[in-house]
């Protein structure tokens, strides 16, 4: 693991080895090849309307370029929609790690007081790890209907409609994740937020982060986590790292891979598989037909990123060693990407 920027050194206690507190990322001079490179990206992001609010860019463990539009706001968490969901799927690896829960579960077992009266085969057979690959057989996503005040989510949840077999149907589900969330609260006793705070922002040395809730309580998963763009590049480091961080496995390093590879055939959030030729999509043309793992997509240049609406990335190049951390406004995602692949790859 690269060498970290360290604040303090613990004494040995108990014949335990000292351990180095993170602080940040370290940082080097940024070489000519990227601030030129970057300065086109950003050219291009405003004649195309983008409002890109923050980039940094991490290669061999350094940060090589930072920028952010406006003063003040690298100390300001940002909203990063459904760069959540990886978090999420964080804590399902640990707590299965710890024993506490398995791919294989089924979604009913945990909510038995929760259960429509009549259950399809279908919701009888919903895993743990359909959710996590948004194949849990739901025709469309159901998360803006239930997301009402009066409603129980994981009630709302269950007797949605299950029409098609766990497993065989790809469909964007932002609720689905809430639904990870409310089990790793069932089993850890924990919110996910403070489940991670022990095993992951701590170690990383984030704050810990604000995370919206239900009516009920749980954290929101899918959505709803704000964080920092160093925090963001600090969790795309660990998962370059395969999960490791500062001599010390945050997260299993099996974890990692299952997260990052394809897991299913996926498209745009919104859109059906069906839907991609009429629509123009191909798999030469988009980063959302690459495949999605456990709540991370892959992408086009072989790399694979955490994905939030508005343009939130973690994208981590394995083949570079590098990990591009981006918060923004923009409504054209593919194109964002584009500029990615255009004019940062290239001098990575």
């Amino acid at each position: 693991m690269a060498a970290m920027v360290l604040m303090a050194l613990t004494a040995c206690k108990n014949n335990e080895k000292p351990t180095a507190e993170i602080i940040d990322l370290p940082r080097v001079e940024t070489p000519d090849s990227v601030a030129k490179a970057m300065d086109t990206f950003f050219q291009e992001a405003a004649t195309d309307s983008m409002d890109i609010h923050s980039v940094m860019i991490v290669k061999d463990g350094n940060v090589v370029y930072s920028r952010w539009q406006s003063q003040g706001v690298d100390t300001v968490p940002h909203v990063l929609h459904s760069v959540s969901k990886t978090f999420t799927a964080t804590a399902v690896g640990l707590a299965i790690a710890d024993g506490k829960m398995a791919l294989t579960d089924k979604i009913i077992d945990y909510f038995p007081d929760k259960l429509p009266a009549e259950m399809s085969d279908n919701l009888k057979a919903m895993t743990v790890r359909d959710l996590l690959t948004m194949s849990c057989g739901h025709d469309d996503d159901p998360t803006g209907l239930l997301r009402t005040p009066d409603q129980d989510w994981v009630t709302g949840f269950l007797s949605y409609p299950v029409k098609h077999q766990p497993g065989t149907f790809y469909c964007y589900n932002s609720l689905g994740t809430y639904m990870l969330s409310a089990i790793v609260q069932q089993v850890t006793g924990q919110k996910v937020v403070d489940f991670l705070d022990a095993r992951l922002f701590q170690p990383l040395h984030i704050d810990k982060p604000q995370w919206d809730e239900s009516p009920q309580g749980i954290n929101c998963g899918g959505w709803g986590l704000y964080l920092k763009t160093e925090d963001l590049a600090k969790m795309g480091q660990l998962l370059l790292q395969k999960g490791e961080w500062n001599g010390q496995q945050i997260i299993p390093a099996e974890w990692v891979a299952e997260m990052s590879k394809k897991q299913v055939e996926s498209i745009n959030p919104g859109t059906r598989i069906e839907q991609a030729e009429e629509r123009g999509m191909t798999v030469e043309t988009s980063d959302w037909m690459q495949g999605y793992g456990y709540q991370m997509w892959r992408c086009r240049p072989g790399c694979f990123r955490a994905d939030g609406a508005r343009g939130q990335y973690i994208i981590v190049v394995p083949d570079k060693n590098a990990v591009i951390a981006i918060t923004s406004d923009v409504g054209d995602l593919q194109g964002e990407l584009n500029l990615v692949w255009n004019h940062i790859l290239p001098v990575l």
